[in-house]
């Protein structure tokens, strides 16, 4: 023990003598740093000249001590802007939470929605929920009282539709392609999904095909992991070009199989033999809706549709085209009128499939001049080449849905069609003013001076 110490006692006075020493030098190189006397001196030579000799430290002149000052200098400047960061960066944190806190006490304002008790509210799965029909589904069955879960993977779809519920207890969105398996408990789905326009189903037809083939596979499985009641949304495109006019759901249809809209005429008649072989073989509970030509606000501006083609051309007063001759025939329903079919056949036992649509019948020349009419401006119709396996003539049967969900359509042509011109006049004046803002933006002299 006593040589523990001894040996701890020498190297705590070692230590200390060292410490010293180090400051000693250090008061010494101070010192000799600050004064003149010590960091130069001159002499007269004999000459008459002034020789200025430089004693500390002897490697280290004028302008390498300058330098050195600079340097030091601004790694000083740099510490204090540094610190400034970091403060700022404090006060933008702070002032998010902030933000964030105050966002959070304002309660948004929502529509009304109906009370429903644990009995009777429903988890309800719309796939393609945030497209044009979806989006309003998903407001029927929110007021409704409903919990809704959206999921859509915004090809056609869009936020804007539906963000008025977003942040609503009732209300989540998923981003998420069905295309790939779900899970999630639901007690009914409404399959939705898929592009429904001749543009967006042609730009991607094996995209199309796998939407309507495995994205109802990951439906129809999950409907059956959950016991859940499934409704597949159909299209009056499964009987192609008819030559049964009007079209009941007897009929079997007449399709090209490898024309151009076949990805999606083709593509819908197979979800719908999936559907009935899921009902057959699994006991899932199925309902089958055959959607024909439907209008109204929310519908994509550019999906080359019939009603959004004349609307915008009337309204930009450009040339009214229409493909063909002009006298195919098609049949426009309202969109709430479908929202309203939907939800009877869902609510329904009747398990064949179902026409929805109107059976009132326009040619699409008549259909040119009533936008024309509405929308006024001095656009001219003119007729150019047909769309290759362009039905000629599509009209519903609809005494199905009549008799079996008490439905048919109440709101008149020209009624629908105001609130779709509306609509549309407002979606071009945003885009026009959000188009002007970005040009402005970008042709300005500030933005083009910051440029490397």
């Amino acid at each position: 023990m006593s040589l523990t110490k001894k040996r701890l006692r020498m190297v705590a006075v070692a230590s200390l003598t060292v410490l010293v020493l180090i400051y000693l030098y250090k008061v010494v190189l101070t010192s000799t740093e600050i004064s003149p006397s010590r960091s130069s001196s001159s002499h007269l030579l004999s000459n008459g000249v002034v020789e200025e000799q430089h004693q500390w430290p002897p490697t280290e002149d004028v302008e390498q001590r300058n330098l050195r000052i600079a340097y030091e200098a601004q790694n000083a400047q740099l510490r204090q802007q540094r610190q400034e960061l970091l403060h700022t960066k404090e006060q933008l944190a702070h002032l998010e939470e902030q933000v964030r806190a105050l966002q959070a006490a304002t309660p948004r304002k929502y529509p009304k929605v109906k009370y429903l008790n644990y009995k009777n509210r429903k988890r309800i799965l719309i796939t393609g929920g945030a497209g044009f029909v979806g989006s309003h589904l998903v407001d029927d069955l929110m007021i409704q009282g409903h919990e809704i879960i959206v999921v859509d993977n915004f090809f056609t779809g869009r936020k804007r539709n539906v963000e008025h519920w977003l942040g609503h207890e009732n209300f989540e969105l998923i981003h998420h392609d069905i295309v790939n398996p779900l899970f999630i408990e639901i007690d009914e789905i409404y399959h939705l999904a898929s592009p429904a326009s001749p543009p967006h189903y042609m730009y991607n037809p094996v995209k199309t095909i796998k939407t309507n083939t495995m994205g109802t596979i990951n439906v129809l499985g999950l409907a059956k992991r959950v016991m859940a009641k499934v409704l597949i949304a159909s299209t009056s495109e499964v009987y192609g070009d008819p030559t049964v006019h009007p079209q009941p759901e007897t009929y079997w249809g007449h399709v090209n199989p490898i024309g151009p809209r076949a990805c999606y005429d083709e593509g819908k008649r197979v979800s719908e033999t999936l559907s009935y072989a899921y009902a057959k073989q699994e006991k899932v509970q199925v309902r089958v809706a055959r959607i024909f030509n439907t209008y109204g606000p929310r519908m994509h501006m550019n999906d080359g549709r019939v009603v959004s083609n004349f609307i915008l051309q009337a309204l930009r007063n450009e040339t009214i085209t229409v493909y063909g001759n002009g006298k195919q025939t098609r049949s426009f329903q309202y969109v709430s009128d479908l929202v309203d079919g939907l939800i009877a056949l869902m609510a329904s036992n009747y398990t064949q499939p179902v026409n929805l649509g109107n059976p009132v019948e326009q040619t699409i020349g008549e259909f040119a001049n009533i936008i024309k009419h509405l929308v006024g401006g001095q656009s001219e119709v003119k007729q150019i080449k047909a769309m290759e396996d362009d039905p000629q003539r599509r009209k519903p049967d609809i005494t199905r849905a009549k008799k079996r969900l008490n439905w048919e359509p109440k709101v008149p042509l020209e009624t629908g069609l105001l609130q779709t011109i509306s609509y549309f006049r407002n979606e071009l004046a945003r885009s026009d003013r959000f188009q002007e803002n970005s040009r402005k933006y970008f042709e300005s002299p500030d933005l083009q001076r910051s440029r490397p």
